[in-house]
Order: structure tokens, then sequence, then C-alpha cells
């Protein structure tokens, strides 16, 4: 079959192409006592930034637009910015022995330290917070230069996780004051929003930070999957997903539960040393195209057996969609349907040495789930590589 050009499927979108591509709607921040708007970054601490950098530009298509490091005056680490789309990734990496983030490094590996979120009003939510009881990490303040000035807080949540909250809005620079401009080659972009992310925590602590999250952020309940929805033979856990007030940021809250052996959550809990962001789902239009050229790149992806696509179950289930089945077998992207439209979606392997952060491609049509009838297929790809690695 003939795919769309490139210039057909990833010419820029505007908010409202945005918003439909993610499941957003709208909502009334007015009565919300913390209201989010959207994602502002999300930052990675490795071990070397440059390195990193280069796979996310030259594998994933990022832009590079920012740099901060010794050149620019921060003698404490290098940091890089990286764009696709709406998504922002700020990579991190210790240039002195003494670096907080290279000590996060030592003990996490690479993985996402920040999960920052746009606000309109800084004050009014780091005040809900702390009346929240939230743990406050940095008091609000100004960075100024000549772009324009940007107001900052950061609260914590699970693990070594936080949340800086973020007014950009009397700011044209292209990341933060300290940071210089970069110029980079012409990106190819192959995603284009952040769709949710996902934390694991510990055993009996879910439901801790889903009441977090109500509490102080005011999220409200998304979805759940408890039970045999999200279990295989040997393996469970449980999840539930909590959302801002217009759906645009959504996490994902993992635990893992009493199974045969051990899950991916016990895993990722023993390999990250603690709680922590374990995957990032970013939207694609063209999951055809994204995974041809990530592959292409050298990227891996969880293998799906053809069991999942001869299954007549499936072909039931989902219906029509706009790829054959044969396609989207060839690739081993996974497809669910849902009340509201479909969904199709596939995973990538760890991204770094230890078996932790991983990256999730989404196309969505209509669906606003998760990909529920794929859990049992994707649990079983992930306990094939976990016996790999001699882990399960």
């Amino acid at each position: 079959m003939s795919l769309l050009t490139p210039e057909e499927r990833l010419a820029h979108l505007d908010l409202d192409e945005l918003r439909q591509l993610v499941g957003l709607v709208e909502y009334d921040d007015t009565a919300d006592p913390f209201p989010v708007t959207g994602w502002d970054s999300v930052v990675w601490a490795v071990g070397n930034a440059a390195q990193t950098a280069h796979f996310f530009r030259h594998a994933f298509g990022m832009e590079l637009v920012a740099y901060s490091g010794p050149e620019s005056g921060n003698r404490d680490h290098a940091a890089y910015v990286l764009v696709s789309g709406a998504v922002r990734f700020v990579i991190k990496g210790g240039v002195q022995p003494d670096s907080d983030i290279a000590a996060h490094h030592a003990r996490h590996g690479d993985g996402v330290i920040d999960v920052a979120l746009e606000v309109p009003d800084v004050d009014r939510c780091l005040a809900h917070a702390r009346a929240a009881g939230a743990r406050i990490l940095e008091e609000a303040h100004d960075l100024v230069d000549e772009h324009g000035t940007v107001r900052l807080a950061a609260i914590g949540a699970y693990g070594e996780t936080r949340h800086t909250l973020v007014d950009r809005s009397r700011y044209d620079g292209p990341y933060l004051p300290g940071y210089v401009p970069r110029t980079d080659q012409r990106p190819r972009r192959l995603f284009q929003a952040l769709d949710h992310v996902v934390g694991n925590v510990e055993l009996g602590r879910m439901d801790e930070w889903v009441e977090f999250y109500h509490r102080v952020m005011g999220f409200t309940n998304l979805a759940e999957f408890i039970g045999d929805d999200i279990a295989t033979e040997y393996s469970a856990l449980m999840s539930k997903v909590v959302a801002n007030g217009n759906h645009r940021v959504k996490f994902p809250l993992n635990e893992p539960a009493v199974g045969k052996r051990k899950s991916q959550i016990d895993e990722y809990l023993e390999f990250y040393q603690g709680p922590g962001v374990q995957h990032l789902a970013l939207a694609t239009n063209d999951i055809l195209r994204t995974v041809d050229a990530l592959r292409a790149a050298g990227i891996e992806f969880l293998a799906t057996p053809d069991s999942y696509y001869s299954d007549p179950d499936l072909r039931a289930r989902i219906g029509e969609v706009r790829v054959p089945i044969e396609e989207l077998q060839s690739r081993g992207i996974l497809v669910d349907r849902d009340e509201d439209g479909y969904l199709l979606q596939i995973f990538t392997k760890p991204l770094g040495d230890r078996p932790t952060v991983f990256f999730e491609f989404i196309e969505r049509h209509g669906s606003l789930g998760f990909g529920k009838g794929n859990f049992k297929a994707l649990f079983e790809a992930i306990e094939r590589e976990q016996e790999r690695r001699g882990n399960i």
C-alpha cells in the first residue's frame, strides 16, 4: 500500500489538531485551584548528555534548539534542549563529579527526573500545593534575561521525581534564561505530542499517589485497571490513571501485584532503585512511517507474535482501521478499539543499559483509552524480554 508523504502526514499541527491527536477536552480553569494547561518539558538525567542528545536527534528525529554548559557559564552540568512538535526534552549530564545530576545517574541510571508542567499562575498553584501538604522543592522565583521572564517553582512527587511549575507567558527565548540557542539540521519529525507519562511505584503505594494528584493538583480519575485486566499467567500489576482538567496531562500510575514471577514493575523498581517514570507515550499521526524510520535508525521494539494478528477475536473486536492488519503485523504494531474509536500503539525495548525507561508510540483515532485489549499481549512480550535478561 502507498503511505502518505512526510509533508502530508508530518505537517505542523495547530492547537486544535494537537488536541484531537491526544484526545483532549476543553475546560474552564478559573474554578481550578491548581490549573495545569499542559506539558512544559521532560527533564532527563543521563550519564553522557552529549551522546544521549545525539541519539535522540539522529534516531528519533528531534531538533536541538538550546544548550547550557561550561561554554555558557554552567559549571555543574551540560544540558541539551530538544523538541519534536509540542514535545520538549531537556537532557542533562553532570560535568563535575559532585554534581547532583551525576549522583542521581549513579543511583538510578538514565531516566526522567522532572516532568515539568505549564501553569498560568505559579504562585496560585504553589499556595494550593503547600496547603495540601505537598513537598515544596523550590519556592516561586523568576529567571530573567533579555528574552523576558520565566516564573518557576517545584514540588516533589513519587521517588525523586519532581514537577516544576512553569509560567513562560512573558518569555520568548529558546528555553530558559541561562540557555543559549543552538541550531540543528532540519529534523525528521516522527512524533508530535506527549500523550501520557507512566510512573511505577512500590507495592501498596499506588492509591497514595493517586490521592496525591487528587489532593495537591486537583486531578481526577480517568481509568483503572486491576485483576485479570492487567495480568498474565505469571505476573500482574495494578494501574490507575489520573488526568488534569482538560485531559491534556495524563499520569498512569502502576504498582506490582502478587504473581508467580517477578513483574515488569518489580524489575523496574529493582534496577531503578526506587519509583520513577517508566515510559513516555509519544503521539504520532503516522505510526507506520514512524516505526519504519525508527527501525531504520536501529531502534528495537518489543516483538508481537503472529498469533496475535491471526486471532479471530482481534479482527472481530477492532473492525475497520485505516491500514490492513497485515501492515500492522509486519511492523509489530498493536491495535485496540473502545466505544470512542481505536488506537494503534507499539513499545520500544528499554532505551538504556538498565531495563527501566522506554517509549510508547501511539496513534489515536477517537479512542481515549490506553490499549486495554493489548495488555496481555504487551505484558507477555515484556516477560519474554525479562526472561532473556534473567530477571523474571
